[in-house]
């Protein structure tokens, strides 16, 4: 059995946006005609330009490989070009032609995935979201749930009626590419008041889980912790940049709340820096970005010999977020699951069964491989047209002080 083709989508995510403004699809096809789907998370390049990397590494690597050397393909594109260490964009593209691999495999002997990397521990992984602007809101206007504490517990409480027991969300202002920086008093006080007001709404039905994008210097994320500490939330996301987990270690050994991070992480190599500074004990690869399944499996053995758990991170499309699934599944150590919502509107129709959402949890599917199918009508018909990036910074440093 060998790999005898590859096919890219570039879609466009339409409003609300929810997951991102653009998913990046490939499909690799056996010469027998098996065939895997796979989702690449590269959000530093236009995605058309992502789509020349991965028809290089394709051309390079991919072509003509038996679907099951999967770890002699990894080191391959891992070290080409006389790299040997985490690169984004590379690992980007390696992870979703390594998850398209896992597909066919799995449809080669006919099991879901997770049964091939140990075997199904969970029957149902709990889901979490974050709160979103209400039906009718694109997800990246300035919608009143992001930095009002009562729309906000509004929103929170339409999930928990939903079936969730968990909700994040990320009051304490922008992110720039000039961060970390000290937060403003206003947006401590109105990051407390969000906790004081979901809390409330929640009570002890919902975990908190408590979002920033890595704005913060240490000596202010451990401002920002002491305020909401008494509310107890499950996580303290992304505190400050990833770059330096030494200053991540920082906050961590001084907050009582767990720290999440992992999401801008590639390898195992930078999360094993990680676990040993003790900087984070909920790690959250992103199945499209980290290096692929076996590479996430290698991370999630980790975290377990260090007490540490796995809360696999989506913001992306459907196909990550199965990948995400079967990793999941057989993963002694696994916490809960990033949903965008409960997988319904776009996300559903791009695939051509939807993930079974139940109740606030997802269950794991019994089909061959991933156990999804792309809607490739769907994808094409909905092509992306923008400039911007998946997900764009500010370009100029943040003054929470400055009144505009």
């Amino acid at each position: 059995m060998k790999i005898a083709g590859l096919k890219t989508f570039i879609v466009g995510n339409p409003p609300p946006r929810k997951g991102g403004r653009y998913f990046i699809f490939l499909k690799l096809a056996t010469a027998d005609g098996i065939e895997g789907v796979g989702e690449v998370y590269n959000a530093a390049f236009a995605p058309d330009v992502v789509v020349k990397m991965i028809e290089d590494v394709y051309a390079r690597h991919v072509e003509g490989m038996d679907p099951f050397r999967i770890e002699s393909l990894w080191r391959n594109v891992y070290g080409r070009g006389y790299s040997m260490r985490p690169d984004l964009s590379l690992m980007g593209v390696l992870s979703g032609l390594e998850v398209a691999l896992w597909d066919i495999c799995g449809k080669a002997v006919d099991k879901p995935v997770y049964e091939l990397l140990g075997g199904r521990v969970h029957d149902a992984l709990r889901t979490y979201t974050y709160i979103y602007p209400p039906e009718g809101e694109d997800a990246h206007s300035a919608s009143p749930v992001y930095s009002d504490p009562d729309a906000a517990a509004e929103r929170a409480a339409d999930y928990l009626a939903q079936g969730f027991t968990a909700v994040k969300f990320d009051p304490v202002g922008g992110y720039s590419n000039f961060d970390p920086r000290q937060p403003s008093l206003e947006s401590l006080d109105r990051s407390e008041a969000f906790c004081r007001r979901l809390r409330e709404a929640c009570g002890a039905k919902a975990d908190l889980l408590f979002g920033t994008h890595g704005q913060f210097t240490a000596s202010g994320a451990l401002r920002l912790a002491r305020r909401l500490e008494p509310y107890d939330p499950l996580w303290f996301e992304e505190p400050v940049p990833p770059e330096m987990p030494e200053e991540m270690a920082l906050v961590a050994r001084q907050t009582k709340i767990p720290i999440a991070t992992g999401e801008r992480l590639a390898t195992k190599y930078e999360f094993a820096r990680l676990l040993e500074l003790r900087a984070a004990s909920i790690l959250q690869m992103a199945l499209g970005r980290v290096g692929g399944l076996l590479e996430a499996k290698k991370i999630a053995g980790m975290a377990e010999a260090h007490y540490a758990q796995v809360a696999p991170h989506l913001y992306c499309g459907p196909i990550e977020g199965a990948a995400n699934l079967q990793l999941s599944a057989c993963t002694p150590n696994f916490l809960i699951l990033e949903s965008i919502e409960r997988w319904d509107g776009f996300h559903a129709q791009l695939l051509k069964r939807p993930l079974r959402w139940e109740e606030g949890y997802v269950i794991p599917p019994e089909e061959p491989g991933l156990g999804v199918e792309l809607n490739e009508e769907v994808a094409l018909a909905h092509p992306w047209e923008g400039t911007e990036l998946h997900l764009e910074m500010a370009t100029a440093p943040i003054d929470d002080y400055r009144k505009r």
